[in-house]
């Protein structure tokens, strides 16, 4: 008896202890490389090897590796364009992936750099994956910045390397997605792309727009760039924007809608009651329609096409806006601009709006030059202590820093003075990645001219 209740106490005794026992720590995950997947995958990843002090500046996150950066490629065969590789530092230790191109000044685009394939390895090495989260990461960007909404559904879903996907620009038109492709990766992976537009809710209709001369750059035989289908895709559509609607279309100059200017525009209906407005270079008349909106004495809008001067006036009675006060005129921006000089006509508001003058920094010097003469005019006909809302699309003119100063300049030679009152660029929409700062093209400066 005395033995069994020894035995009882001493098993209690043992369970006690071993409840105060510490838990054994837990396994660490296991540990994902890009090295480690390349490893597994069937057929063999090349690696695109840097050179030395080149590393970095893709490693912060510039997503467009140039042939210059590019000390060797170890693989065989080669890779061929459209391939994945991995991008690797002087020792050969992978720090990103991307898509090869063996035509383009641009080899490779990266696509994701080592620690967030090691922080999340569901993407690695997996293009469609990637596009997947990356479309879907836009989408609830733009929910977040409250767009689509009952007064906007005209926004930009994809911004390119703002979205981390370079080459691929998505604006959204209602229920219609133009797609903008400038890379051959896209064109690749371009059933994936409407795959993913397509899911999501609101958009029914999707237009494929490739940038032919930039394609062409990247290799791509201009043929292979025609749908194979006639596309069922409306030619028009109709979009409402800050409370305006737009007749657009699709055949029109880029992607069939300017919505980068949208806060711009509606900055300018704030400052537009009872003043006499011009808007020069005015396409479908965005900026008018806005001034209109906001209580305009006058608008007058100038532009070379005709087409654009057509949705301009469809848009005018769209809105309901009184055609007394809204002209718009066929005419050269600077025999217009001359002309009304000449006839010594001025107006308390004046938006220039130029199409892009600088496409390449090699032709800025000349572009600089354009912007000046421009300018200079438009201050001539903004009546004194008026404003001149100047703007550039020129990614090379607003990266060279040199735009105010080219307003400077144009003030000088128009012999009047100005004052900045408000510089802005893109809508929130267009996000850009520090790290590629080429990605910042819109310039929209308020001047006030005395």
């Amino acid at each position: 008896m005395q033995q069994q209740q020894l035995h009882a106490r001493l098993m209690k005794c043992l369970s006690c202890s071993h409840s105060h026992l510490p838990l054994p720590p837990p396994r660490p995950p296991p540990f994902y490389s890009l090295q480690r997947f390349a490893s597994s995958q069937p057929k063999g990843v090349a690696k695109v090897i840097l050179k030395k002090g080149k590393t970095q500046l893709f490693k912060d996150g510039s997503p467009m590796v140039y042939s210059g950066a590019i000390d060797r490629i170890i693989g065989r065969p080669p890779p061929k364009t459209g391939d994945i590789v991995l991008v690797a530092d002087g020792t050969e230790k992978p720090i990103g992936w991307g898509l090869y191109n063996s035509v383009s000044m641009f080899c490779v685009r990266l696509m994701q750099l080592e620690e967030e394939a090691t922080r999340d390895p569901s993407c690695a090495l997996d293009m469609e994956k990637l596009l997947e989260t990356r479309i879907n990461a836009a989408v609830e960007l733009r929910r977040g910045l409250g767009l689509p909404s009952a007064t906007t559904n005209a926004y930009r879903l994809v911004n390119s390397e703002g979205d981390r996907l370079s080459g691929l620009i998505v604006d959204v038109f209602g229920d219609l997605a133009v797609v903008a492709s400038s890379a051959a990766w896209v064109e690749t992976y371009k059933s994936k792309v409407k795959a993913c537009i397509s899911s999501i809710d609101e958009i029914n209709h999707i237009h494929w727009r490739p940038s032919v001369e930039i394609l062409k750059e990247e290799g791509m035989d201009a043929a292979d760039l025609k749908e194979l289908h006639p596309s069922t895709c409306p030619q028009r559509t109709k979009v409402i924007e800050n409370g305006i609607s737009y007749a657009i279309s699709l055949e029109g100059q880029k992607t069939g809608f300017y919505a980068d200017q949208r806060e711009n525009r509606m900055f300018l209906s704030t400052i537009s009651h009872g003043q006499r407005v011009l808007d020069v270079c005015c396409y479908s008349g965005g900026f008018a329609l806005n001034a209109a909106k906001g209580g305009a004495m006058s608008i007058t809008g100038v532009d070379t096409s005709l087409p654009a001067l057509e949705l301009a006036r469809e848009n005018i009675a769209l809105n309901n806006l009184d055609p007394e006060k809204t002209s718009f005129l066929r005419e050269d921006a600077t025999v217009f601009m001359k002309g009304a000089l000449s006839r010594n006509d001025s107006w308390d508001i004046v938006i220039l709006d130029p199409p892009k003058l600088a496409p390449r920094r090699k032709v800025l010097q000349s572009a600089s030059g354009m912007y000046r003469n421009l300018n200079s005019l438009a201050m001539k006909i903004t009546g004194r202590g008026g404003l001149l809302m100047s703007c550039s699309c020129s990614g090379a003119m607003t990266q060279s820093g040199t735009f105010l100063r080219t307003l400077q300049g144009a003030a000088s030679m128009a012999e009047r003075k100005i004052t900045v009152l408000r510089q802005s660029g893109a809508g929130c929409d267009h996000p850009i990645d520090p790290s590629y700062p080429e990605g910042a093209y819109l310039s929209n400066i308020l001047l006030r001219v005395l």
